[in-house]
């Protein structure tokens, strides 16, 4: 059974409870599921959920090197150097990264608002990058922005693999059939 989950802003990825916390188990009430792969709290976007051991090692291991998807608010104007250096690799404090797909883009369509909202600062402006990773390190994708001068204000998972968040809006999950997987 494979289930897609966006995940709201502030809701930890795990089932066991959490004090003061909103986890997985407040929002998707299917037993024996676990997430192949995490986003961290702070994270929205595209969880995938599953019973199966093979699908979870593929999209978890960096080994099976499944693409993960993600739009990033950043603060600042992304500079064509900085772009490059995230495609190329850059070496942060946990060793060198794989190197990334970035790309500048408009505010993705159909976004929904963020509660709470990110913060505003009026003399600071914001944009829009992708970024594609074939690994998955604690943080990452926030880590890499810092790291080129360009802090990461909102982040949004919306490809795992050959499954895209469509338009399941936060806190919405739905079932899939296996045989998407199989058909990548």
């Amino acid at each position: 059974m494979i289930v897609l989950f966006n995940k709201p802003f502030g809701v930890a990825c795990q089932f066991s409870p959490l004090p003061g916390r909103q986890t997985l188990a407040d929002w998707i009430p299917v037993p024996g599921i676990y997430a192949a792969g995490r986003l961290d709290a702070d994270s929205e976007g595209l969880l995938v959920l599953t019973d199966n051991g093979r699908i979870q090692a593929e999209l978890s291991n960096p080994r099976h090197r499944a693409t993960k998807r993600y739009w990033a608010q950043v603060e600042g104007e992304p500079s064509a150097e900085a772009i490059q250096r995230l495609r190329e690799g850059l070496s942060l404090n946990d060793g060198p990264t794989l190197p990334a797909e970035a790309s500048r883009i408009e505010p993705p369509a159909g976004l929904w608002e963020r509660d709470p909202p990110i913060r505003k600062r009026l003399a600071i402006p914001t944009a829009w990058m992708e970024i594609g990773l074939r690994e998955g390190r604690n943080r990452q994708v926030r880590r890499m922005t810092a790291a080129v001068g360009l802090p990461t204000l909102r982040l949004i998972r919306h490809q795992v693999g050959p499954w895209k968040l469509g338009t399941l809006a936060p806190g919405q999950w739905q079932r899939v059939e296996e045989a998407a997987a199989r058909g990548r």
